[in-house]
């Protein structure tokens, strides 16, 4: 395998973390950052990837950001800062229940996770190291198990008239219902909150604002779904806009329309609808069914891909789901539920210097059957995998090279040489992946 494949804090530190404001407006143009003002496919090589970085103290955080600089990552994602319900000892096991997704009080970033100094320190590491930050932002609910007793709301402040949620394809009670006896917060007047939404609103405002103001670049919209579209398109996004933040729904739902929708608001928002199917593929699945999956399929860039986080397990594939998801279009979230394993991954952190290094323009579908896929990145990148057990997987495809040596950047492979019509044969090892670009 040719040259080091692990970038430098140096390299990720030279990044400036305004960059932000410019990946929204490529998105918004329907663009990818790497490509704007790119001369050539070729040149728009080099796609981000983030790190859920969760079930650590700010402190904790803060001291490996390093490490997480130094294996190519462009960001984190850490958990929901404000003041919550659960500490560190209810807990079942590292992530059973997460911490920060029962808000008590929105007002107050003195949590489990440390004070508001300790989370200022984060924010300002990871900048200093290039990274960027997202913040989990919870404004469907409030804690459970509490009745109305919370310092800045009353009952009136909430939907009522549901209980808990028992028919998910009933959407009044999705929006409005208890998700798992959390209560449900009345964003918008509609169902006699005339004259408490504004209240509800100027809380939810007040919140963004003070992620805003410690200096985060994008925040993460927690249960999506469970608060009306509306809320999205005329408050939630607007405000981000206003604090020049970027934003990622979970949307928690396997239909890409229904995902869209709320795309179409405004955010980005996480990739279940491929997940469900990269979950049933990865394990000795029909690998054919990844051809045009998923919201990456139809919007790039405004879909995240993952293949686990902290409410869905990985497939028994893990590491060739990975070779997928860190391949395609879109931007890879990794899950970390502990991140000395995942940072001391070689497999993984190889998987994520190409992605950052080597994956970019259109998505060119070679061959696909029950065992292999082939995949070009538009004159950048030639991805094969199979997840056949046995044996090497061999096959013809055609490419947009032509004469063109290509190296075999998995280092699972031989290098080999697109010959003059463009064709190529790409072999790739059992329950294996090979990442093929030029030198």
């Amino acid at each position: 395998m040719a040259g080091n494949t692990n970038r430098s804090s140096e390299q990720n530190t030279e990044r400036t973390i305004s960059r932000r404001t410019l990946v929204r407006g490529a998105a918004i143009a329907g663009l990818s950052l790497a490509g704007a003002g790119a001369a050539s496919p070729a040149a728009a090589a080099g796609e981000r990837v983030f790190f859920q970085y969760f079930h650590e103290t700010w402190p904790t955080i803060t001291d490996d950001l390093s490490r997480v600089a130094d294996r190519g990552y462009d960001g984190v994602w850490i958990q929901a800062p404000q003041e919550s319900e659960l500490t560190w000892e209810e807990r079942d096991g590292r992530n059973d229940p997460p911490l920060g997704y029962q808000p008590v009080d929105f007002r107050s970033f003195d949590s489990e996770f440390g004070t508001e100094g300790d989370l200022q320190r984060l924010i300002d590491t990871a900048h200093e190291r290039g990274l960027e930050v997202y913040v989990d932002c919870v404004m469907n609910h409030m804690a459970a198990d509490r009745g109305y007793d919370f310092p800045q709301f009353d009952e009136e402040h909430f939907h009522t008239d549901v209980g808990s949620i028992d028919d998910w394809d009933d959407e009044h009670q999705v929006e409005h219902g208890n998700l798992l006896g959390l209560k449900d917060l009345a964003q918008l007047e509609t169902h006699g909150h005339e004259d408490t939404a504004p209240y509800v609103r100027e809380q939810l405002y007040d919140y963004m604002a003070k992620i805003a103001s410690f200096g985060a670049d994008g925040y993460r919209y927690d249960a999506v779904k469970h608060v009306e579209a509306e809320f999205w398109d005329r408050y939630a996004n607007a405000w981000a806009d206003e604090f020049d933040m970027n934003r990622v729904g979970e949307v928690f739902d396997g239909g890409v329309d229904y995902v869209q929708n709320y795309v179409d608001t405004g955010m980005d928002a996480f990739d279940y609808p491929l997940y469900f199917v990269t979950n049933e593929v990865f394990d000795y699945g029909d690998m054919s069914r990844l051809e045009g999956a998923g919201v990456t399929a139809q919007d790039p860039w405004h879909a995240w891909p993952f293949v686990q986080n902290h409410d869905e397990g990985a497939p028994p594939q893990y590491h060739l789901a990975h070779a997928h998801a860190l391949t395609i279009e879109g931007t890879p979230m990794v899950y970390n539920l502990y991140p000395d394993e995942i940072l001391d991954d070689d497999a993984i952190t190889n998987m994520v210097w190409v992605k950052t290094n080597l994956a970019g323009g259109a998505t060119h579908w070679r061959h696909t059957d029950a065992d292999l896929a082939i995949y070009e990145r538009e004159n950048n990148l030639l991805v094969g995998l199979n997840n056949d057990t046995d044996d090497w997987r061999s096959e013809w495809v055609y490419t947009t090279w032509s004469d063109e040596p290509l190296n075999d950047y998995s280092g699972t492979a031989d290098d080999v040489t697109v010959d003059d019509n463009g064709w190529v044969e790409v072999s790739v090892p059992p329950e294996g992946w090979v990442f093929y670009a030029p030198y």
